[in-house]
């Protein structure tokens, strides 16, 4: 059985990210397997230097007390860890997930997932982490990071998990977006799914053709993809088609094929995940 990756934490975003893992897995009859990190952030309360600061026997005292400190915060980041990683499987299987392997690791998250996503399906991801009510505007700092080290598809999880029926391929043409319609051509995620494909920008003969393309490909699979070309930008024009037309879910190239193509993650790309609404599949 395949798996899928979920990447959880404590922010309102964890719930969203299990029943998007959810909806994938029952669709593909995927195993889940859910990873919370214990991070590096949580450094030692110990001063790295303090020489000639305190006297010997109050410098003793205070290593002892902040060790003591320390030892009961790592006690603390399991417990809380744990109490993650259970709600996180009790929403997975209530929504009928039945095999859900659960992991606690101390370290860095991208060396952790590097291990674990090598025989995985794509990796799911929340929008925004545990600050995401005191910076709205901004994205998940481990989000980038994720996108553009990952070898699998990312599911960027929306705050909130609605019904998909439908969904969006924002197509620039470039070996991405090709990679995104080879994945979905052969994935049985999108099997029954309205499909939109769409290109914002200007219409020429190559574009056309590459549309024609990417639709005989989709078609082959059973989805009759609607083409679209419209002019403007990108940034603005598929969050407005999202909202206006119900989109569930929007895929697309996580590196553009004009002038964002060598940018780790393109400014339209991360204004594009910023501003829709829906989850976002991202391939690189």
């Amino acid at each position: 059985m395949t798996k899928i990756i979920s990447l959880i934490d404590g922010s309102a975003y964890a719930r969203s990210v299990c029943e998007h893992a959810a909806w994938v897995a029952t669709r593909i009859g995927a195993s889940v397997e859910v990873l919370h990190m214990l991070g590096r952030r949580s450094t030692s309360s110990v001063p790295a230097d303090y020489t000639g600061n305190l006297e010997a026997d109050g410098r003793d005292t205070l290593l002892a007390e902040l060790a003591a400190l320390d030892e009961q915060k790592a006690k603390l980041a399991q417990q809380r860890g744990r109490i993650i990683l259970d709600q996180a499987k009790s929403c997975l299987t209530a929504t009928g997930v039945s095999d859900v392997v659960l992991k606690l690791r101390n370290g860095d998250l991208l060396e952790a997932l590097e291990e674990f996503e090598a025989d995985a399906e794509l990796v799911v991801i929340g929008k925004r982490g545990e600050a995401a009510d005191f910076a709205r505007l901004h994205l998940g700092s481990n989000l980038e990071r994720v996108v553009r080290t990952s070898q699998r598809p990312v599911l960027v999880a929306s705050r909130e998990f609605s019904p998909i029926e439908s969904f969006l391929v924002a197509f620039d043409g470039g070996s991405s977006a090709g990679r995104a319609v080879d994945h979905i051509a052969r994935s049985a995620l999108f099997a029954g799914l309205e499909c939109r494909l769409l290109h914002v920008g200007t219409e020429t003969a190559d574009m056309r053709r590459r549309l024609d393309e990417a639709a005989a490909k989709l078609k082959g699979a059973g989805l009759a993809a609607r083409v679209q070309i419209v002019a403007g930008e990108p940034a603005t024009i598929i969050p407005q088609i999202v909202e206006s037309d119900g989109i569930g879910l929007v895929t697309m190239g996580a590196y553009g094929h004009s002038r964002i193509r060598n940018m780790i993650v393109g400014s339209t790309t991360v204004e594009v995940v910023r501003s829709c609404k829906v989850p976002i599949l991202m391939f690189r």
